[in-house]
């Protein structure tokens, strides 16, 4: 069986959400944040320290969008991956990589710089500097939605799963109201999906079993 491991909202909840589209079976297992600090024998796992860790047989990943590319591309009658010989291709490559290199990526400054240091060394110009990054480059999922709804046409792929945990990120960071136009209805579809929802009730059941607050929204 497959095995995740996963902190609250962390980046794992990308192939988390990705295992529920797909009604798969698999193993999920939940983490304090940050596991490298508090979990050590987590290091065993993943020397790394952070989350998501997946393993499918032999197979090893640790990059987010990787692992819903790889349960999308191996599992094609899913409906999350798109043939090569698509139009939409390349829409379907591109924004499964620009919802973690390019909107992720300043979110965890902001979570860094305004949450998770310590108050002494939390920097409220970086805060400021990445939110208007992140903000400026949601405009190019802006102009996506208001053509279409969905990343790759009338079709859901791991493209959306990819771009939905960032706006899943930035809801919590309070940035909803900051949404350009069309985005905030975007997120609605996807928050809204049966995907999402089994996926948001699995690691709260998963949490509260490993004693964890399922109140915690982190990234590692």
């Amino acid at each position: 069986m497959m095995t995740l491991y996963h902190c609250m909202s962390a980046r794992s909840f990308r192939p988390l959400w990705t295992l529920e589209e797909l009604q798969l079976p698999y193993e999920l297992i939940v983490l304090p944040f940050p596991p490298r600090a508090i979990s050590r024998e987590y290091l065993a796992v993943n020397s790394l320290g952070t989350v998501p860790a997946f393993r499918d047989g032999e197979v090893f990943m640790t990059e987010s969008s990787a692992i819903s590319q790889y349960l999308a591309d191996r599992n094609p009658t899913g409906g999350l991956s798109v043939d090569k010989t698509s139009p939409h291709y390349g829409d379907y490559l591109n924004f499964l990589h620009f919802g973690e290199a390019t909107l992720t990526f300043p979110q965890t400054l902001i979570l860094r710089y305004g949450r998770f240091e310590p108050k002494d060394r939390r920097q409220s110009q970086i805060v400021e500097d990445y939110t208007k990054w992140f903000l400026s480059r949601l405009r190019r999922i802006g102009e996506v939605v208001r053509m279409r709804p969905y990343m790759c046409g009338n079709l859901f792929t791991a493209a959306d799963i990819s771009v939905g945990y960032a706006l899943l990120l930035a809801e919590n960071l309070g940035l909803r109201p900051q949404f350009p136009e069309g985005v905030g209805e975007y997120w609605d579809r996807l928050s809204a999906r049966k995907g999402f929802v089994s996926a948001i009730a699995a690691q709260e059941r998963a949490a509260i079993a490993a004693g964890i607050s399922p109140e915690l929204v982190m990234n590692a």
